[in-house]
C-alpha cells in the first residue's frame, strides 16, 4: 500500500481527518484538485463572513451617531477593497492548511480523485495524466456544488453563482438572489447592506427554511 489513508477532498471534513490520522502515526495523502481547504475555506463559509464583516463595519459607521460617535465626511463602501480583503482572507486560510499539512507530514496529491475497485484511488492531474494510488483506508470528503436551475443556466455574467458573486469587479445596482438558504441569505444581506437593491426569491414559505422557525422569522 502507498498510504495507510487516502482522503479525497481537503475541506473541513478532509483536512481535519487527515491531521488526526497523521497524529495517530498513519501515512496520509489528500487528493485535492483545487486550493487546500475546499469550498468552505476558499469560496464559502470563510470569505462570505469576511464580506459580511465589511458590511457590518460599514453599517456601524453609517449609524455611528447612535453610539455617541461623530464621524465627519461621506462614508462610502469600497466594493473592490471589500472583495480583495475577502480573497486575501481565503488565501491566508488555505496557506494555513498547507502549513498544517507540512507540519504533520501529510502528502497533497493535486488532481481529480476517483475511487476505483479495492483500495485504489485514481488521480487525474491538470494535464490529463492518470495515476493510481493504494491505501488501506479511504475517506470520501468531496463536498458539494451549487445546483443549476432549469432555465437559469449560469453564464458567469448576468446569471452567476457563488464564485462570481465573491469576485465581481463592480458592484451591481440591483440583484435577484434565487434561494434563501444560508448562502443566498448571506449574499443578499451583504449586497443590500452596501447599497445594492436586492430581491430574494424563495419557493418555501419562509427564508432559511432548513433552519429553526425562530431563525426564519
Amino acid at each position: 500500500m502507498d498510504y495507510d489513508l487516502i482522503i479525497i477532498g481537503s475541506g473541513p471534513g478532509g483536512y481535519v481527518a487527515a491531521i488526526r490520522a497523521s497524529q495517530l502515526k498513519m501515512r496520509v495523502a489528500v487528493v485535492e484538485k483545487a486550493e487546500l481547504g475546499g469550498i468552505c475555506l476558499n469560496w464559502g463559509c470563510i470569505p462570505t463572513k469576511s464580506l459580511l464583516k465589511s458590511a457590518q463595519v460599514f453599517e456601524y459607521l453609517t449609524h455611528a451617531s447612535d453610539y455617541g460617535i461623530k464621524v465627519s465626511g461621506d462614508i462610502t463602501p469600497d466594493f473592490s477593497a471589500m472583495i480583495s480583503r475577502s480573497r486575501s482572507v481565503a488565501v491566508g486560510m488555505s496557506k494555513g492548511i498547507q502549513f498544517l499539512f507540512r507540519k504533520n507530514n501529510i502528502v497533497h496529491i493535486k488532481g481529480y480523485g476517483r475511487l476505483k475497485s479495492g483500495n485504489t484511488v485514481e488521480v487525474e492531474d491538470q494535464d490529463g495524466v492518470k495515476k493510481d494510488y493504494t491505501a488501506g483506508n479511504i475517506i470520501l470528503a468531496t463536498g458539494a456544488r451549487s445546483k443549476e436551475l432549469a432555465g437559469l443556466k449560469q453564464d458567469g455574467k448576468r446569471i452567476i453563482g457563488y464564485r462570481e458573486a465573491m469576485t465581481l469587479e463592480t458592484q451591481p445596482k440591483s440583484m435577484v438572489v434565487v434561494g434563501s438558504g444560508a448562502i443566498g441569505s448571506e449574499f443578499a444581506a451583504f449586497y443590500q447592506s452596501i447599497g445594492t437593491s436586492v430581491t430574494l426569491v424563495e419557493f418555501l414559505p419562509g427564508i432559511v427554511p432548513n433552519e429553526d422557525d425562530e431563525v426564519s422569522k
